[in-house]
């Protein structure tokens, strides 16, 4: 036997109140939940969000001047890595976005060289 009471469906306390003459004071769109261990919830988000992970984005950022060049890095910086594995970088200055753009190949060859990158398929370069 489970330790945890038994849960009558809304409608059912809904009757329940009524016949004993107690009024129901929730919300009618609100649903009532199980609580939840909050350890369980933190872990799940920490999970999710990869806290404490280090992730291929800021693995790309810290070698970012490697891989672009001191003088590119300094106009450009990484935004963000998609789901489908399209990094996109922004270039602050038109002649920065023309040079990555023109060596994005070579750029995507040194990003999957880097440890735990190899998931980087395509390079987007945007002005910003």
């Amino acid at each position: 036997m489970p330790n945890e009471p038994h849960q009558f469906s809304r409608a059912a306390q809904e009757l329940i109140g009524s016949f004993r003459k107690i009024p129901d004071e929730t919300p009618r769109k609100m649903r009532i939940r199980p609580t939840k261990d909050m350890g369980g919830l933190v872990q799940d988000l920490l999970v999710k969000y990869k806290i404490g992970i280090e992730s291929e984005e800021s693995v790309i950022r810290e070698h970012w001047a490697e891989v672009a060049g001191p003088a590119n890095a300094h106009y450009s910086h990484v935004r963000d890595l998609d789901q489908r594995g399209c990094l996109t970088v922004l270039a602050s200055h038109a002649v920065v976005r023309n040079e990555l753009f023109l060596h994005r190949k070579m750029l995507l060859q040194k990003i999957q060289k880097l440890p735990g990158c190899a998931k980087v398929k395509a390079l987007t370069i945007r002005a910003g």
